[in-house]
């Protein structure tokens, strides 16, 4: 597995390691983060599991996902492109933080480079990511990391009883080069 190390300005972007499991576990006690996983990761051996399922795909080349961090170590968030198809050269784009990161520009800085290395060293063409119309701190992110709306998918997702609409982004290889990150970015291989 090849591992990357991903510098932009005061943030780190590294493979989620089991030392970070108390992380994923705090992040994942905010009601609001329960809905960014398949299955609740509410104990210690979930959060390890959910650690152990990055780890895997990145082997496979399945999906990549990144422990956002800042220069002490603290996990601020993730960022990932998964469900990586190397037919059509496509992936999917997904990002959390945790509270007190947020509306600093954590997510749309990682977003941004993430994207950056997929389009260029991952080789993929076209990537998507969606958010919940009521979300528009994540719409933000999504415009500020180069991705465009395409249009909503009405009802996409049900959480509890309800359902809510989607709009979805793509970022094309091909699109002009969305301007200058939060942070300078750089990123090297270890």
């Amino acid at each position: 597995m090849v591992e990357h190390l991903i510098v932009a300005g005061d943030l780190l972007l590294r493979p989620w390691v089991s030392g970070d499991r108390d992380a994923v576990l705090g992040a994942f006690a905010d009601p609001e983060m329960g809905r960014q996983s398949s299955e609740p990761v509410d104990t210690a051996a979930a959060a390890a599991a959910w650690i152990a399922a990055r780890q895997r795909h990145w082997a496979v080349d399945r999906a990549y996902s990144w422990a956002v961090t800042d220069t002490e170590g603290a996990v601020l968030g993730s960022v990932e492109v998964s469900a990586v198809d190397r037919r059509h050269d496509t992936g999917w784009v997904s990002y959390w933080t945790v509270a007190p990161a947020r509306g600093r520009g954590v997510a749309s800085t990682a977003c941004r480079v993430v994207s950056d290395w997929a389009l260029r060293d991952l080789g993929l063409f076209r990537l998507e990511l969606g958010h919940r119309l009521n979300n528009p701190a994540s719409c933000r992110v999504a415009t500020h990391a180069g991705f465009r709306p395409e249009g909503i998918q009405r009802d996409k997702l049900r959480y509890g009883d309800r359902r809510y609409d989607v709009e979805i982004h793509a970022r094309l290889a091909t699109d002009p080069d969305p301007g200058p990150t939060v942070t300078n970015a750089a990123r090297r291989s270890r």
